[in-house]
């Protein structure tokens, strides 16, 4: 049977339909098009799908809402040209007469997609997913039906979607597309001309021109660690066995918990490895320090380290404790406070590429929530990049340089006074 699907792809769009490698990447500038692209995408997938029983294709997006605010118009106009297709508004779903489907998801709750498998899957604006997602969810859930994914957005900085286009470059399994509004056509010159006079040179080189390289709207690291990776700071950082290696955490209940390892040298801060999980127990954590080969200074915790469980009648520094650790809280200081913190800190600091690759890309996603239209800032965003961002800010204000400390180093106990 042939449908019109009343569907005409943009020029630039026409070699993405017609690719034959299972994974693919998309850098595209706004309005050029790539969410209607992508949702076809997987449209056509799924009329056309016949190697296995039940296809399933799914559409995902940074948030659930997002999903349907930006792509289920799309996939229900679509698909309505279908005959005797069933559209189900509750599950964001789309079953067609052969037994497949088109649904959509949000990566903010990207456990709901565990234990389901994909014949192919579209991630939109990725850069702004948790990696987990993908790592641990939505790839083993391709393995058995070899199923093929695409990895649509436009740049916000280095983050996720920077490694994934990097190793689209230099990979034959990958189809790359780069589409800069300077060289699609898709927006008339004028209008381009409009925009650069607008927006600042940062903004139109990222929304506009692709540019990873330029910094990110209220992200508050992101300048400082270009910076500190043009100057030869983030690489290979060795473990020095002599040193004590000081861990910061940032603990969750719900969510994630995220350490940061570190050894000062001097005014030197060296990040040498990373460790964050979720859903599991405080003792995995303690087996996973206990695992490397370091020296461990007292462990760096929050305030609300101090509180009770009602489970167990005892805090998380007694349980810490108890497994043969010593301890300390960090200063009680404001947010806002232990961020310039860590500004002024990250130019004396090295950070270990490899070992604290998701806490490095936690950290350069880390920014305030902003609202575009009034210019005002709400604080920082709360997502998946604050658990990293707030145990290196704990890191960084329990550090005292040589030269402010005091004659009489000081020292805070759990119970939050100071020890001399």
């Amino acid at each position: 049977m042939r449908i019109d699907l009343e569907y005409r792809p943009r020029d630039p769009f026409v070699p993405y339909h017609a690719r034959r490698e299972r994974f693919s990447a998309i850098v595209a500038h706004r309005r050029a098009g790539k969410t209607v692209s992508a949702v076809m995408d997987l449209v056509d997938a799924a009329l056309r799908f016949d190697a296995l029983p039940d296809g399933r294709f799914a559409y995902v997006a940074p948030y659930y809402a997002q999903a349907k605010d930006v792509a289920w118009g799309y996939l229900k106009r679509y698909a309505s040209k279908v005959p005797r297709v069933s559209v189900n508004e509750a599950e964001l779903r789309v079953d067609f007469p052969t037994g497949n489907r088109v649904r959509l998801y949000g990566a903010d709750n990207y456990d709901r997609m565990r234990g389901v498998y994909f014949d192919g899957v579209v991630l939109d604006e990725y850069g702004d997913m948790d990696p987990r997602a993908w790592s641990e969810v939505i790839r083993p859930a391709l393995a058995d039906r070899n199923g093929w994914a695409s990895f649509i957005g436009t740049p916000k900085g280095k983050n996720g979607f920077y490694d994934l286009v990097e190793r689209a470059r230099s990979s034959d399994e990958w189809y790359l597309s780069i589409l800069r509004a300077s060289e699609t056509g898709l927006i008339p010159p004028k209008e381009l001309a409009a925009l650069r006079a607008e927006m600042s040179d940062d903004e139109f080189a990222r929304e506009f021109e692709c540019s990873f390289d330029a910094a990110v709207e209220g992200a508050y690291y992101a300048r400082l660690l270009l910076e500190a990776e043009q100057g030869g700071r983030i690489g290979r950082v060795p473990h020095d066995p002599a040193l004590e290696v000081h861990a910061a955490f940032d603990l969750g209940i719900a969510d994630s918990t995220a350490i940061w390892l570190a050894q000062f040298v001097g005014r030197e801060v060296r990040l040498i490895d990373y460790i964050e999980n979720d859903g599991v127990a405080l003792d995995w954590y303690a087996r996973a320090l206990r695992e490397r080969p370091y020296l461990y200074a007292p462990l760096i915790l929050p305030h609300d380290a101090q509180a009770r469980e009602l489970g167990t009648g005892k805090s998380r520094i007694e349980m810490l404790e108890s497994m043969g650790f010593r301890t300390s809280i960090a200063p009680r200081l404001s947010v806002e406070d232990g961020i310039e913190a860590v500004r002024r800190m990250i130019p004396q600091t090295w950070i270990d590429a490899d070992k604290c690759a998701a806490g490095l890309r936690a950290i350069r996603e880390y920014r305030e929530k902003v609202d575009p239209k009034r210019k005002v800032s709400f604080g920082p965003l709360h997502d998946w990049t604050s658990h990293g961002a707030d145990a290196l800010r704990y890191l960084m204000t329990a550090y005292e340089a040589p030269r402010e400390r005091k004659s009489a180093r000081a020292v805070m106990n759990h119970q939050g006074s100071w020890l001399s």
